[in-house]
């Protein structure tokens, strides 16, 4: 292995931080790395042609009061595969609110979990006066990385080989870009939308192919939401109305905390993907909060919609057995929300289905699964199109942790699980296809563990046919990463200079 470090990043987190997010498997990296030819346990396929990159909230500097997972800065992993061999580049994502706090030497923006009048300078995101941290999603769009914020900024460019950061985009709009854009590989086009606390509320956008924002429409809403993610067919894209969102009244004293709505239906907006604002049509289904879709796609007078039905959105804060309340006797009374909200066994998340029919304005709906599990991923050439396979992550009871990942066959309704460990955590998992690839799940699948047993991390690479046979190679790297979410695979013909 060739390992040089190539920066690190002076922090002012407390020597004896004893905060549950960024300590145990949340701890955050300062240093960035260079690494080539990388160990292999295993072996790596020839045909494994590309990237994986993956974001992660990773803080340099404490809260103003109190820290919220969210609220840290962005990290990028790259792991890249050529040739049966593996390298890694670890960056953080240069903002300027990062760049502003490093200056100042501490926080300088109020958190998620925070007033938003604590920030001593104005800001960005949906509420305002926040930190955009660019922490949330990581894409590629015309060669070009792009990370992005969930509560609404700038979308940040990086090279997705050196993970240098090359500015912003300069088409982004004065409301920012919400965590997940869309990236459909037929056309090249990336899809966005972004919100606010000012009328009309949401905003539906597209990028073509040459990175030029070509359309940008209204899409009114009764008042502020939250909508997190987005969904596209070959002619729709498909937005959302959530009943949980910043409660009115508390809004009114400078206070932003979500209220579940349960006498509110779910809201679907279905918007060609070139249509104006009167051309929404809302189709209304069971109550609860959809955190991320995984797919849609056209069938007759049908959009099919699939995504993750939360069966409890607001779940009480009983300090149930195993939960990190009971792990944790220093944790802030103040924090209880904060995990209630992010442990799936709690959320009650499962695979669920949305039939929007575009000729009767009628949706049915139906569970997919019994399964618990979140954070799907599909191969990227089948998205918005029909499709078979999502492979999902399951989660640690009552802890914001994926412990191990389900593969969803929704044509058989059958379900391939592997468990990454006592004490070993993942990412979202990538696929991606096998160069020359002939069908859906003819590929591979990549993610990244924090392995707390061996304080290590691996890059782990398992044959998307054969899920259950476990990694067909683990790549070591050369610090422990910290846990992260969200990532995204491009092949090695959509970057330049991938060959040189």
């Amino acid at each position: 292995m060739d390992v040089e470090i190539v920066g690190r990043m002076l922090s002012t987190l407390p020597a004896d931080d004893d905060h549950p997010y960024r300590t145990g498997p949340w701890r955050p990296q300062h240093t960035e790395w260079r690494a080539d030819d990388l160990e292999v346990i295993g072996e790596l396929p020839a045909d494994l042609d590309g990237v994986y990159l993956r974001n992660t909230e990773n803080p340099v500097h404490p809260a103003i009061e109190r820290y919220h997972p969210f609220d840290g800065d962005a990290m990028i992993h790259m792991v890249g595969f050529r040739d049966g061999k593996a390298f890694y580049r670890n960056r953080f994502v240069r903002t300027d609110g990062l760049l502003a706090e490093n200056e100042a030497g501490g926080p300088l923006w109020a958190g998620i979990a925070e007033r938003a009048g604590q920030s001593t300078r104005d800001g960005w995101g949906a509420r305002g006066r926040m930190k955009d941290s660019s922490s949330t999603d990581i894409v590629v769009h015309n060669g070009i990385a792009l990370s992005s914020f969930y509560q609404c900024g700038d979308l940040y460019r990086l090279d997705p080989l050196t993970l240098e950061t090359l500015g912003k985009s300069p088409w982004t709009p004065s409301c920012g870009v919400s965590a997940h854009t869309k990236v459909d590989e037929h056309t090249g086009e990336l899809l966005f939308f972004n919100y606010s606390t000012e009328a009309p509320y949401l905003h539906y956008g597209v990028v073509d192919a040459a990175d030029s924002l070509v359309h940008y429409v209204d899409v009114p809403l009764p008042g502020p939401r939250l909508p997190h993610d987005m969904a596209y067919t070959e002619n729709y894209a498909i937005l959302n109305d959530c009943p949980m969102f910043w409660d009115a009244d508390l809004m009114a004293k400078g206070v932003h905390v979500p209220r579940f709505h349960r006498d509110l239906p779910l809201r679907l907006g279905v918007i060609p993907r070139r249509g104006g604002s009167d051309d929404v049509l809302w189709f209304e289904a069971e109550p609860t909060y959809v955190l991320h879709w995984v797919n849609a796609y056209e069938e007759g007078d049908e959009i099919v919609l699939d995504g993750f039905f939360q069966h409890d959105p607001m779940p009480a804060d009983n300090g149930q057995p195993g939960s990190v309340l009971d792990q944790r006797s220093t944790l802030q009374a103040g924090l209880r929300g904060i995990f209630r909200f992010l442990a799936l066994d709690r959320l009650q998340t499962r695979l669920h289905r949305w039939r929007l029919n575009l000729a009767t304005g009628q949706c049915k709906e139906e569970q997919l699964t019994e399964s618990i599990t979140e954070f799907g991923m599909i191969n990227p050439g089948a998205g918005g199109r029909p499709y078979r396979y999502t492979y999902a992550a399951t989660g640690k009871p009552g802890w914001f942790l994926f412990d191990g990942l389900v593969k969803h066959d929704l044509v058989s309704g059958t379900e391939e699980r592997i468990s990454f460990g006592e004490g070993v955590y993942g990412s979202e998992t990538a696929v991606a296809p096998r160069v020359g690839s002939t069908s859906e799940d003819d590929g591979y699948l990549v993610t990244l563990t924090t392995d707390m047993v061996n304080d290590r991390s691996e890059c782990l690479v398992f044959a998307a046919q054969r899920l259950s046979d476990g990694p067909i190679a683990r790549i070591r790297l050369p610090e422990r990463v910290s846990s992260g979410t969200h990532s995204t695979w491009a092949p090695g013909s959509s970057l330049p200079g991938w060959r040189a």
